[in-house]
């Protein structure tokens, strides 16, 4: 026997033991539970018998007869709270086996080769991750009826879809070995009877603190996750250790097939993590506060990369692999999941609607200047002329005072005011108006002017293949389930509108034009280069009241800021 061989069986052992110490624990929880049921029996018993006679024991009699009746009543309740409540199911669009035969094929072949069952279905998750999730539970299966095997299934094999993007064939199936072959250890049944155990407490104690429960149906659910609570505590240390084996276990099995390519594969991962991380940040957020989801996110995360192996030396030569066949080819629609794909990454970073619709609509990376940056600038260069309308600023044009323009701002940041300076009242003023309009009803033109929604049930995304919402499954947290930057102070939100307001100034009066950058996001190209050197002089404004490395800045360029500014 080889060394991979006695390490696995090894994990697969510790891991069955763990399992056993969960099982465990549950057979003393329910022992405790029938105790006075069982001393109850004993003493009446005795008492049928001739035994133990007398007042005094009648009384004890039924004094444990009706503790044990109680206790008994209890166990029902938080048994039937553990067993109905639904565990939370991730977020993703399903792949169904007529959209992906090829990738549905890699999958089944790299489960013979490793000799464990097949994962049961696949999904996409908007993440670089990948995991097996079981959703064998009755809550969790699709449709009306389910099969009665269905509770045997094995588990979903849930991929993260940058990396069927970035990543070849041969890439995608060294990371995916020791994910599938986790299904090995799955299939065990003391370790499927302990998940399922652990998996029914956690969902009992989410199910305990839902809001909106009334006191009568309030209270009981909430004694049950005060129960779960003690038996997950119990449980917690041989769980993780028990998921630690199982995974130690499936790398071991792993390391037969593909050994030499995971260890390439997985210096991919790291990088589409980087990638796909700096998108949704830089590229995406954007977009999303206006109203608009980019409907190509995977795609993008090639354009990114590839950016950065042209600009970073450490990632030289990645984009060489770009000539090999990508692992999206395994779809019959890349196309359609990448918009799935990415409609769900928008729900669950920004808290965007469920469908498209006037304020919620997509956009191709072709339309991003005009639809997004463009928008963008406009759209807060006018908020920030509004919120200096409201303190009463005058207007820098006496010829015209309707006109907005940058001379405006940089007269009144510049100028001497109360404690703070002038841009500490700015800086609050354009605070209070982002939150009110975050807070207004939806309705009012996306997400930037009214707010992130909540979305609907509905369709999880275009060409998802099921008609239910993909987060009908997660439970009622509300959305953004995942955000991705933290609030905006009052400065950082003041220097952006400053650097909005400059760049507008500079496509209406030199000729500069939107872009996008796929590291940085939203950019001003001049002459068709790439102007990332406006923070500085923005921020020397904004935070010290000096114009003057603005206003060389805008000499450079040949920014008139007495020039009036087109806003939205």
């Amino acid at each position: 026997m080889s060394g991979i061989d006695v390490g696995e069986e090894l994990g697969a052992r510790a891991a069955q033991a763990r399992a056993l110490s969960l099982l465990r624990i549950r057979s003393r929880a329910l022992a405790v539970a029938i105790l006075p049921a069982a001393v109850a029996v004993v003493l009446f018993a005795a008492g049928a018998q001739g035994h133990l006679a007398g007042p005094a024991w009648d009384t004890v009699r039924w004094t444990v007869l009706g503790v044990a009746v109680a206790v008994l009543l209890v166990t029902v309740l938080v048994a039937v709270s553990v067993a109905r409540a639904r565990p939370a199911m991730s977020p993703t669009v399903p792949v169904p086996e007529a959209g992906a035969p090829d990738l549905y094929r890699l999958v089944r072949d790299l489960a013979d080769r490793l000799d464990v069952p097949a994962p049961s279905a696949i999904a996409l998750t908007p993440d670089c991750d990948s995991w097996l999730e079981d959703r064998t539970h009755r809550a969790l299966r699709r449709g009306a009826v389910a099969a009665p095997e269905a509770g045997d299934a094995a588990p979903v094999l849930v991929i993260g879809s940058p990396f069927l993007w970035w990543m070849r064939v041969a890439e995608l199936r060294a990371v995916l070995a020791p994910v599938v072959a986790g299904t090995g250890p799955s299939a065990h049944p003391d370790i499927a009877a302990a998940r399922r155990f652990v998996r029914g407490l956690d969902a009992s104690i989410a199910d305990a603190a839902a809001p909106g429960r009334g006191a009568v149906r309030g209270a009981p659910l909430a004694f049950a996750g005060w129960v779960s609570r003690l038996l997950l505590r119990a449980c917690r240390d041989h769980a993780a250790e028990m998921e630690r084996c199982v995974a130690a276990a499936a790398s071991m099995r792993a390391q037969t097939v593909d050994h030499g390519l995971r260890i390439a594969a997985q210096e991919q991962v790291g990088l589409a993590y980087a990638g796909w991380d700096r998108l949704l940040t830089r590229v995406a957020l954007p977009a999303w506060r206006m109203g608009r989801w980019p409907s190509r996110l995977d795609a993008g995360v090639v354009s990114a990369l590839t950016e950065l192996s042209r600009r970073d030396r450490l990632a030289d030569g990645f984009a060489l692999r770009l000539g090999e066949r990508p692992a999206c080819d395994l779809l019959e629609e890349p196309g359609v999941a990448d918009e799935a794909a990415s409609l769900l990454a928008a729900r669950l970073f920004h808290g965007g609607p469920a469908e498209s619709g006037p304020g919620w609509a997509p956009v191709d990376w072709q339309q991003y200047p005009d639809e997004v940056v463009d928008r963008k600038w406009r759209t807060e260069a006018a908020r920030l002329h509004r919120v200096l309308d409201t303190l009463g600023v005058p207007r820098a044009s006496a010829a015209d005072p309707a006109v907005p323009t940058l001379a405006r701002v940089m007269e009144h940041l510049s100028g001497s005011g109360g404690p703070g300076g002038p841009g500490e009242e700015l800086a609050a003023g354009i605070g209070a108006a982002v939150a009110r309009e975050e807070a207004a009803p939806p309705g009012h033109g996306g997400p930037e002017h009214g707010g992130p929604g909540h979305g609907s049930p509905g369709h999880g995304g275009p060409g998802s293949g099921a008609a239910e919402d993909p987060l009908d499954l997660w439970g009622p947290g509300p959305l953004p389930l995942f955000p991705l930057q933290p609030p905006r102070t009052g400065t950082e939100l003041l220097a952006d509108h400053v650097a909005a307001m400059v760049c507008c100034a500079a496509v209406d009066t030199a000729g500069a034009a939107p872009g996008l950058d796929w590291l940085d996001g939203p950019a001003l190209l001049v002459g068709g280069e790439r102007r990332a050197d406006l923070a500085a002089p923005v921020l020397s404004l904004v935070e010290d009241g000096d114009p003057d490395p603005l206003v060389s800045w805008l000499a450079e360029v040949g920014v008139r800021p007495d020039k009036p500014v087109r806003l939205v």
